[in-house]
């Protein structure tokens, strides 16, 4: 089994990130799994040329300190393949109808009461789908919101190979391993995101510890005084009950059970997720001051991915005529 997954270089990585998908996939990654920073994707919005630039290198390095093994699965930036991502993506989107790309409702909801949308905001599902299917993922892991994006990249394989013949494998999705769900300390009624205003709430892999402690010290609770696990009444403490699970392998209801006071909580929190996050952030650091080493990783993944697909391409352009 082939699993592709992708990760976009918009935001700084927070700890939801990093318990939902990074630390999953540091655990469970073989050598037919394909790993990408999926830097393409984030040029659908205004972006600053040298910022998109970092942040993909420093998402190609925290995958790696995460515990990817890049010589054990392929981690590569989409980038460096820009020539098969993008030949691919344009013979899908000749494939591809109108309706099929307005009824997105990702498409819908982003451009809702914007001027100049760009049209890649409005092709990205194809460039998506081009991601699965060159590299021949039979299995992607995707969550609610990108399901319909996964469901497209079935329908287009399946057209495709209709009118042409049998080249794309179609892939089928599969619910990713399950990681916390870490909410905003600030606001614990909604997830922790990148791109909230309000980055009080937000824990970053590449903070420093005195900043991870003092997030979490100033994190929401409530008034009832008691350590309870409780989502419906008591959000912003089982919040912090569940990063703590997450960082101590523990239940975070036998945690509740021993837990005496919001300070005591607030103190273990801290402290767990200083030390879950400390190598992560301490490998990225290293391999960021060393580009030299991290350019070969990623020339090396590159290669890999390239070898992978290019067959697959080659029998794309040959089938529809353009070899």
């Amino acid at each position: 089994m082939t699993q592709f997954s992708g990760i976009q270089p918009t935001g700084l990585t927070h700890l939801g990130n990093y318990l939902g998908a990074l630390r999953q996939w540091a655990l469970r990654h073989g050598p037919d799994d394909l790993f990408c920073v999926v830097d393409l994707h984030a040029m659908t919005i205004r972006h600053n040329p040298n910022v998109l630039r970092a942040r993909a290198r420093e998402q190609l390095a925290m995958l790696i300190a995460a515990g990817v093994n890049p010589d054990i699965a392929c981690v590569f930036t989409q980038s460096d393949l820009i020539e098969e991502h993008g030949a691919l993506t344009w013979v899908l989107e000749c494939v591809v109808s109108y309706g099929e790309l307005a009824r997105m409702t990702q498409f819908k909801e982003k451009a809702k009461g914007q001027d100049g949308v760009r049209a890649g905001l409005f092709t990205y599902p194809v460039l998506m789908a081009a991601d699965i299917l060159l590299h021949g993922a039979d299995a992607v892991p995707v969550g609610d919101d990108q399901r319909q994006h996964l469901e497209l990249a079935r329908t287009l394989a399946k057209r495709f190979n209709a009118s042409y013949g049998e080249v794309l494998t179609v892939p089928r999705a599969v619910t990713p391993a399950v990681g916390a769900r870490v909410a905003d300390l600030a606001a614990p009624e909604r997830k922790m995101s990148k791109s909230s205003g309000d980055q009080s709430g937000t824990v970053l892999v590449m903070d420093p510890p005195e900043l991870v402690r003092r997030k979490i010290m100033r994190a929401v609770t409530d008034q009832i005084g008691e350590v309870r696990h409780d989502p419906e009444h008591q959000p912003g403490v089982t919040n912090l009950l569940d990063i703590l699970g997450a960082c101590t392998g523990a239940d975070p209801r036998l945690l509740a059970g021993e837990i005496r006071g919001y300070a005591e909580l607030k103190e273990r929190t801290a402290e767990a997720v200083i030390e879950e996050l400390r190598p992560v952030r301490e490998g990225t650091t290293a391999l960021l001051a060393d580009p030299a080493e991290l350019d070969q990783i990623r020339a090396h993944g590159a290669e890999r991915a390239r070898a992978r697909c290019r067959h697959r391409l080659d029998a794309v352009l040959k089938v529809t005529g353009l070899r």
